[in-house]
């Protein structure tokens, strides 16, 4: 689904004038100290991409941050949206090659980063630059509008802060890419999973929608095909909307259960997840017959969207549950 607040807006607080030169100060030094020690400062391609823990987010974010902004991954094990959503980080860190270091932080194992970060749901996307931090996103999104974000990050990062990132060892990158070519067998459905993922960066929802289900067709349970139907079919259904018109029906009339069912999927989209929920078992509450179906059957379909094992989705099926029975 798209993401909640992507975009730089909130950077203005990272404009300092002291922390930037401060943070271009320590960069400049890190450099000059490897000069010094006949060493190029080049990293090794693991280093784009690191798990980091409650211990080690000082050296690994915080300091690391005055030389190349650091993303963060919050994710979690059980997060079926963090399994579509991860690999793409990751693949984008070595892509970009330096231009900014992926942190990777499991929420389960570090809780009190979760909550000083004030996380809500994950997905959850934040950028740490000189020190200072920002949310980028939360919620799976297409993988151009994660770029425009990263390019929009980068260019903070250089102008602000002159933070021209790292240099990456180009011979270690050779080596790993041949590693990977040998020890990473190619799923069955890859190429038709590719060919989804490119269709969405295309805003060709109907195509992403005819490749997945093409997956379905012969696994109907695999997970990533499932997950990326239930966006492509909601980012097409949003995609001709008027946000401005649907919110204004949907609040002058309660009872109109296709005004409630429209406002919902703008809600997800926005990344509003726990409004779209409530909307819709609202809306099944006060609703009777066809109507009720119709609505508990989108809030079904959004709740695949997010996947089953987010708490926000057993906290909604739970709530279901009550003003079903």
């Amino acid at each position: 689904m798209q993401p909640r607040n992507m975009s730089m807006s909130g950077v203005v607080d990272l404009a300092a004038v002291k922390a930037a030169s401060e943070a271009k100060a320590k960069a400049e030094q890190a450099r000059a100290e490897a000069a010094r020690h006949g060493g190029t400062g080049a990293v090794a391609p693991s280093s784009l991409v690191i798990d980091v823990d409650e211990a080690g987010f000082e050296r690994d974010v915080l300091q690391r941050s005055t030389e190349v902004p650091v993303v963060i991954d919050f994710w979690a094990e059980w997060c079926e949206p963090c399994k579509q959503l991860s690999p793409v980080l990751e693949r984008l860190a070595r892509e970009y090659n330096g231009r900014f270091v992926l942190a990777k932080i499991d929420v389960d194992a570090n809780q009190m980063l979760m909550q000083q970060f004030g996380i809500q749901g994950i997905p959850a996307v934040f950028a740490v630059v000189a020190g200072q931090a920002l949310p980028l996103f939360q919620g799976a999104a297409p993988e151009t509008q994660i770029r425009q974000t990263l390019d929009q990050l980068i260019q903070v990062g250089e102008e602000r802060f002159g933070l021209t990132g790292i240099a990456v060892d180009a011979g270690a990158a050779a080596d790993a890419d041949g590693e990977q070519e040998t020890a990473v067998p190619e799923g069955p459905y890859d190429a038709l999973l590719e060919a989804a993922v490119q269709a969405l960066d295309a805003n060709d929802f109907a195509g992403a929608s005819r490749a997945y289900q093409n997956v379905l067709a012969d696994d109907p349970g695999n997970t990533e095909a499932k997950l990326g139907l239930a966006q492509a079919e909601l980012l097409g259904r949003v995609q001709g909307m008027d946000p401005q018109q649907v919110r204004k029906d949907a609040a002058e009339r309660p009872e109109d259960v296709r005004a409630q069912i429209a406002a919902a999927d703008l809600d997800l989209v926005g990344g509003h997840v726990e409004d779209a929920f409530g909307r819709l078992v609202e809306a099944v509450r006060r609703t009777f017959g066809e109507d009720r179906d119709a609505a508990r059957v989108r809030l079904l379909e959004l709740f695949e969207v997010i996947g089953g094992d987010d708490p926000r989705v057993t906290a909604a099926r739970s709530a279901l549950a009550r003003v079903l029975f």
